[in-house]
Order: structure tokens, then C-alpha cells, then sequence
């Protein structure tokens, strides 16, 4: 594939926009009880398609992230331009990410009187991730930075690569070997993991997501995006910078190379899964290395494709998300809890606009599954429509 700038962005924009799609298809069914079993996570250890859509997101940033480099960082001023950037995307990202979790759980409220705002908003979430990973990553990148002849910062592939194996590694070893008080070490249950009791030490239980039960209907023991759990999930996005280098290495052969490596890393992570489970609601190191794997697979499959003009055209709805990724996740929340408001009457009782839909869809497809599937379906052509004026008018609102 001959590389041009066009190119190199399509198949970014592609794969942001594939995340940020799947997310809104995983979380937005006619009926929650009523969707196929690859829509769903992985109920512990093991992994479906839905457990890769939010560490390909992460992938792409670092995607993005690497191929900002190299950049002029020999002055004190373009340093501090570079942190006060940085500074303010990693603010907006967590204050969304706040806001977005303060609506989540005040549409929890209408339905179950123990959620409250703020007694029992989320801290931890998906911006509040990456925001996160996105920090380290840059920090990592400057930290240990090579100087170009012309004065410029480029990113040093071989202090990537270490810190990656530093960062699963590490995780490994405290997870199975720091004993969690009235649990003992090596617990991967999920009252007993070490990331589980360090975000309930920091956060508090009524501040982790609601779900992360060990019993159904128990109080929350766990957050899939907690603390300590983003140490390797940082890893998927610095994995994103080595493709990114890749790509400005050997523009016509990085699609083929990341490929092999994405295949390598996703056969490294099956290998280690006997020793450390492969388990996205922890993050663990094996999951890191496998989710990693299907990004890079994913990204060398849009690289490919995208030189030809069937496939830029077939793949325009998916680069129309990309291009707006954070604002389509906020309207799919924003959508979602209006959609799970009981703003009708149906039959004399309230109802949601969710519960309506689903309706709609089981009159004209009798199957449950197939119905729900329309719904998310018809929710992320909503958001695509919502979004492509702008991307027509090349508005792009990036964090």
C-alpha cells in the first residue's frame, strides 16, 4: 500500500471509529436480557468481541500519540506548550468522564432508590482511563525521548518496549504475590484481587461501578477501570506507539509487519493465560498482550483495505466516528440514559423510550436477539447522522 498522509489518518479514524461503534452497539440494546453472547463481556475470565472494543480504543490513542512524533522539544518554551496541553485534555477527559458518570447514575435513581448523586456516583471510568494512560504514555515518550540532528524528540522504541514488558510484568507479580488483607496473596476472584481492594481503599466501595458485585445485588467490590488496573492497560496504548512507529518506519510494509506482531502478541497472551488469566475486568497482563494482538490485527486489516476506493467508501460511516470518537461516546451516555428515562405510557404504566423501541423492533423482527441488535443498530446510525455534518465540515471536537 503507498503511503500518503490521507491514508495513514483514514485507517486511524477507522479504527477509532470501529471502538467507538462497538461500544455503542454493546451498550445501547433494544433489551439488555435479549443480546447475542459476543455483545456481552465476559462474565470473568475468558474474553468475547465485546472485551476488545475498549482496549482498541486505547490502542488508537497511542496510534495517534506516536505519530505526533517527533516534534521540537529542545526549548523550555515548546515543553511547557507540550505539558499545558496535555494538562488540559487530561482535565476535560476526567471532568467528563465525572459529568458522564453523574448522568449514568442519576438515571439509575429513577429505577433503584439506593443510587444517588453524588452519594454513589462512579470515579473511576472510560475517560478517566484513558486520560490516564494517555498522561503516562506521554510522560514515558518525553521522558525517554531520542534527539534528532535538527533538534526535535523522537520516540525511543527500545525504552517503549521495556516499560511495556516492566508494566505487565509488574502487574503480574503484585497481583498474585501482594496479599490483600483478609484474602492472602494470588486471589483473582473479585472480592480478593489486589486491584479490587486498592480501589476500594481509594475510592470506596459506593464509588466503583455498581455491577462490580462478587454476589449479584452485593455492594461493589471491584471497578473494571480502577487504579491499579490502568498499569497495564497503559501498555495497550504504548503498544499503539510502537505500530505508530512502525507505520513511519516502512509506510508499504508496516500493515504486513504489524500483522505479524499483532498474530505474535495475541498468541502470547492465550500462552500466558494459564499463569495469569485472561480477564479484562481486572485488566490482566495476559488480556493486555490479547487485546493488544486484535488491535494490531484490526489496524493491519483497515491499512490494507483502505487502498482501495470501494473500501475508503464502504468504511466512511466508521472515519466519521473516528473523527468525532469522544463525542459519539458522549451522546451514545446521553442517549442511553434518556433512553432508559420512563418519559411514556404504554398500556397505562410508564415506559421508556428503550423498552418502546424494542417494541417497534420485535413488530417487524419477531426474534428478541434480532430485535435488540436492530435497536443498537438504530442508535449508532442516529449518532453517525448526528455527527456527519460536522465531519463534512471538517469540525472535529478532540479532547
Amino acid at each position: 500500500m503507498a503511503e500518503t498522509g490521507t491514508e495513514r489518518w483514514n485507517a486511524l479514524d477507522a479504527l477509532r471509529g470501529a471502538a467507538v461503534a462497538g461500544m455503542i452497539i454493546v451498550t445501547s440494546p433494544g433489551d439488555w436480557n435479549a443480546s447475542y453472547a459476543p455483545l456481552r463481556h465476559a462474565e470473568w475470565n475468558g474474553w468475547t468481541l465485546t472485551d476488545m472494543v475498549f482496549p482498541t480504543f486505547l490502542f488508537s490513542v497511542g496510534l495517534a500519540l506516536g505519530l505526533s512524533f517527533p516534534r521540537p522539544l529542545d526549548r523550555a518554551d515548546a515543553r511547557k506548550a507540550l505539558w499545558i496541553r496535555v494538562a488540559r485534555r487530561v482535565i476535560a477527559l476526567v471532568l467528563l468522564g465525572l459529568v458522564l458518570n453523574a448522568l449514568m447514575e442519576f438515571g439509575r435513581s429513577l429505577w433503584m432508590p439506593q443510587a444517588s448523586v453524588p452519594d454513589t456516583v462512579r470515579i473511576p471510568g472510560i475517560l478517566q482511563r484513558i486520560a490516564l494512560c494517555y498522561l503516562l504514555g506521554v510522560a514515558l515518550i518525553v521522558a525517554t525521548a531520542l534527539r534528532d540532528a535538527d533538534g526535535r524528540s523522537r520516540v525511543n522504541p527500545i525504552a517503549i518496549s521495556i516499560a511495556i514488558a516492566v508494566a505487565l510484568l509488574l502487574y503480574w507479580g503484585l497481583m498474585m504475590l501482594v496479599p490483600v488483607p483478609g484474602f492472602g496473596a494470588g486471589r483473582l476472584d473479585p472480592a480478593g484481587n489486589l486491584a479490587g481492594y486498592v480501589d476500594r481503599a481509594i475510592f470506596t466501595p459506593p464509588h466503583l461501578w455498581w455491577l462490580g458485585w462478587a454476589t449479584p445485588g452485593g455492594p461493589p467490590v471491584y471497578d473494571p477501570e480502577g487504579l491499579l488496573s490502568t498499569l497495564p492497560a497503559t501498555a495497550n496504548l504504548l503498544f499503539g506507539v510502537l505500530a505508530a512507529l512502525e507505520w513511519r518506519r516502512a509506510p508499504a510494509r508496516a500493515p504486513v509487519r504489524i500483522a505479524i506482531a499483532g498474530a505474535v502478541l495475541f498468541a502470547a497472551g492465550l500462552a500466558f493465560d494459564p499463569l495469569f488469566a485472561i480477564n479484562k475486568r481486572i485488566w490482566t497482563s495476559s488480556f493486555a498482550l490479547l487485546s493488544s494482538g486484535f488491535s494490531a490485527l484490526l489496524l493491519a486489516a483497515f491499512a490494507l483495505a483502505l487502498g482501495s476506493s470501494l473500501a475508503e467508501r464502504l468504511s466512511a460511516p466508521l472515519r466519521i466516528l473516528g473523527g468525532n470518537a469522544i463525542l459519539g461516546f458522549t451522546l451514545s451516555i446521553v442517549l442511553g440514559v434518556i433512553g432508559g428515562m420512563p418519559l411514556l405510557h404504554l398500556g397505562g404504566k410508564p415506559a421508556t423510550p428503550q423498552a418502546w423501541g424494542d417494541g417497534v423492533a420485535l413488530g417487524i423482527v419477531p426474534d428478541p436477539q434480532l430485535a435488540s441488535l436492530a435497536c443498537a443498530f438504530a442508535i449508532l446510525a442516529l449518532i453517525t447522522l448526528l455527527i456527519w455534518p460536522l465531519h463534512r465540515r471538517g469540525i472535529h471536537f478532540r479532547l
